[in-house]
């Protein structure tokens, strides 16, 4: 069986935890838990022609006072990237976080989960700004870990796009 290892990345009560507990356990709960360091869960997945068993990271969410330390990052195969759709400063976290894992870890294999589609309305989130980062080339999933929306999927997705091969600079020299 193939394992993988998978990191949730955001800024903090972006809701990380709570798309963990509905991905892997099925259940949603209002009750705020902050994550201290790193909570690891795992969840086997079909996916191609050998199931895979993802780990997942869920890690501390970066705010002005703490950094993500990039060291538990290694080794990750593919990440989530989660923003709260109704707190722009979280899109903006999102996107530099982004280019600090690739540059940590490189190109590897991500989602960008808007996370909290049910409180649509109160978005800080535009639709521009959605359109902006599909233009970059990102994928980019509206999610509720409240109301089970889209959580499966984007799980589902990113170990798709883990299991295909990559071809870096660094495999093709290992060869």
């Amino acid at each position: 069986m193939i394992q993988k290892k998978v990191c949730m990345v955001g800024s903090f009560a972006t809701g990380k935890t709570s798309l963990v507990a509905r991905f892997v356990k099925g259940i949603y709960s209002d009750k705020y838990q902050t994550t201290i360091g790193v909570k690891i869960d795992k969840k086997v997945v079909e996916t191609g022609p050998q199931p895979m068993t993802m780990v997942l990271w869920d890690i501390y969410g970066e705010d002005e006072f703490q950094n993500i330390r990039m060291s538990y990052l290694r080794g990750a195969a593919g990440y989530l990237l989660v923003v709260d759709g109704t707190r722009r400063e979280t899109l903006d976290i999102a996107i530099q976080l982004q280019a600090k894992v690739e540059a940590h870890i490189g190109p590897v294999p991500f989602i960008l989960m808007l996370n909290k589609c049910d409180l649509e309305e109160s978005w800080e989130i535009t639709p521009g700004d959605i359109d902006d980062l599909k233009a970059k080339g990102w994928n980019v999933l509206k999610s509720s870990a409240k109301e089970n929306v889209a959580v499966e999927t984007a799980f589902s997705q990113l170990a798709e796009q883990m299991s295909r091969p990559r071809h870096s600079s660094a495999s093709l020299e290992a060869a």
